[in-house]
């Protein structure tokens, strides 16, 4: 009886968590369209006089509107994150929606990944830089994320870092069979070069001037030594760098 009682309460919590994390992004994106309304609220009238003017600009005004669009939600979903501190803690945890700090990562991602996606695809140039920073990523002046960053809020980058295509850094690792998530950071120093295609793994350090090759896999809590060159998988040191 006991256990029907507290499976009861588990689901009704998983549930209202549910809930809440919908309604939380439904109406954060929902704000985000506001800027692109009032927009094309002041096209629509615009080209009511000027229709045929209007008319050849459209191309210009569609692309402007998606813009508009795209750093609105960036930018709003940011200061949510931001004000509201939806950060989560290194560590391991059960992965349901009663644990707080899963509650938390569950959220961050409800809102970031969306966020990424377009980033991904859409050049937006320092507005990404900026949209980083908003939601915690500590990024060093002169770099460049080309990749995909898992986890911003536990994620540092240095200067002049160079992040290449389809590389992908990792702050968590999910364990569906255990039903736990592990959180840890990943700190890559100044003036590292990070190759297509290469994947790091939690708990990583990238120290000052380490280049990783193209495709390499840096384990969980791997250190890369400083002025090292490494390839392969697991990453291995391949010759020393000439600094």
């Amino acid at each position: 009886m006991i256990k029907n009682i507290s499976k009861g309460k588990s689901n009704f919590l998983f549930l209202l968590r549910k809930i809440e994390i919908t309604l939380i992004v439904f109406i954060i994106f929902s704000i985000g369209f506001i800027p692109f309304t009032i927009f094309f609220y002041i096209f629509y009238h615009l080209f009511q006089i000027y229709q045929l003017f209007i008319f050849l600009l459209l191309p210009i005004i569609i692309y402007l509107g998606i813009i508009i669009l795209i750093i609105a939600q960036l930018i709003i979903s940011g200061i949510f994150i931001n004000i509201f501190n939806i950060k989560y803690k290194i560590g391991k945890y059960n992965y349901n929606y009663s644990d707080r700090n899963s509650f938390k990562w569950i959220l961050n991602c409800s809102l970031y990944t969306p966020c990424r996606k377009i980033i991904e695809i859409i050049p937006i140039g320092r507005i990404k830089i900026i949209y980083y920073k908003l939601i915690g990523m500590k990024i060093g002046i002169n770099s460049l994320v080309g990749g995909v960053i898992k986890d911003p809020c536990i994620t540092s980058i240095g200067d002049n870092v160079t992040m290449g295509e389809y590389s992908i850094i990792y702050g968590h690792i999910h364990n569906y069979k255990e039903n736990k998530i592990t959180i840890n950071t990943v700190k890559i120093g100044n003036n590292c070069i990070i190759g297509a295609g290469s994947i790091i793994m939690p708990g990583s350090v990238l120290e000052d001037n380490v280049i990783l090759a193209t495709g390499a896999v840096v384990t969980q809590n791997q250190i890369l030594k400083k002025g090292k060159i490494y390839g392969g998988i697991p990453a291995k040191e391949i010759k020393n760098k000439k600094i």
